[in-house]
């Protein structure tokens, strides 16, 4: 959260106690990976949904 509302990467490192910013990148990508697969998921589900509809109603 913090880096999407701009906060650099070395400060979020700093803050949660990393040695490098290298490792923040790492956790960062490992945790949200799974996240990102989620949504996706969740969206894909979403939109076939308003794709029946709209096909049910033409």
């Amino acid at each position: 959260m913090l880096s999407d509302h701009g906060i650099p990467l070395e400060r979020i490192a700093q803050l949660v106690g990393h040695a490098s910013q290298a490792t923040t990148e790492a956790v960062r990508r490992k945790q949200l990976r799974p996240v990102v697969t989620e949504d996706a998921e969740a969206m894909d589900v979403i939109y076939a949904q308003r794709r029946e509809a709209t096909a049910r109603e033409a």
